[in-house]
């Protein structure tokens, strides 16, 4: 038997579906939960406090510098004043080296005095009484005893040590005070300062670059040695206030650091 539709239904109802999704939110709790900060290493607390307090100086340098402060902490007074205090200490080592050396020629030489005083003893003669004491037998034994002490002092090697740090040290501070000046001014000043600074430093290698002849015996190379070295004390001392003069317009021109 054949099932006949209700009048008025043509087909059949469509099936409604609903699907429900969930989605996650997070609560009000942990939203206000700020996020975890990562400890700081014990180390970078003194690097902190090493910032902090440097900044206010370097900032506050700015002023000081001559050029506009390209070079930085290198344009203030204080890198001004390594070359003039340097050449000061370097001075005094002039001087001290000098006296060095004449001590250690001293030490050469008093074995030839010795040698002429004693030619100069009259001889003993065989069964002849004996003669007072020679005041020139007196003179030698003063000779002698002076002769043990200058050995004693080590004055060669002092001399070579003195001689060693002037040519290190004066050559590079020379060279460094060019440099500074450059940085500070943006260039040169050429005159008596920087000329018989010049003339100091070739001095220095002309006396050094004997020393090999000298060690060999030449007396004609330790005059000239000598003789260079005084030229040196002369010059150097008749520059000290001309330096003098660049150090006051350090103080005027240039402030801390």
């Amino acid at each position: 038997m054949q099932l006949q539709r209700p009048a008025g239904i043509t087909r059949p109802l469509a099936r409604a579906t609903v699907s429900v999704h969930a989605v996650a939110r997070p609560s009000r709790a942990a939203s206000t939960v700020a996020p975890a900060t990562p400890a700081t290493p014990a180390l970078s607390l003194p690097l902190a406090a090493f910032a902090a307090a440097a900044a206010p100086l370097l900032l506050a340098a700015e002023p000081a510098f001559a050029t506009g402060g390209a070079f930085g902490i290198l344009e203030g007074r204080t890198a001004a004043l390594v070359h003039p205090a340097v050449m000061a200490i370097l001075f005094g080592t002039t001087l001290y080296a000098g006296y060095l050396g004449l001590q250690w020629r001293r030490v050469r030489t008093i074995g030839d005095d010795i040698k002429g005083l004693k030619a100069q003893l009259p001889k003993p003669v065989e069964g002849a009484e004996a003669a007072p004491p020679s005041p020139i037998a007196e003179q030698v034994a003063v000779l002698e005893k002076e002769r043990k002490e200058l050995v004693a002092g080590g004055f060669k090697d002092k001399h070579n040590a003195a001689g060693n740090v002037l040519l290190a040290f004066g050559v590079a501070i020379a060279v460094e005070g060019c440099v500074n000046t450059w940085m500070r001014t943006g260039k040169l000043f050429p005159g008596p300062h920087l000329f018989a600074g010049a003339g100091i430093v070739v001095l220095w290698a002309l006396a050094a670059s004997l020393v090999p002849a000298m060690q060999k015996g030449n007396d004609n190379a330790r005059s000239a040695h000598i003789a260079l070295n005084t030229l040196n004390v002369a010059l150097f001392a008749w520059q000290l206030p001309t330096g003098l003069d660049i150090v006051f317009k350090v103080f005027q021109f240039t402030s801390w650091p």
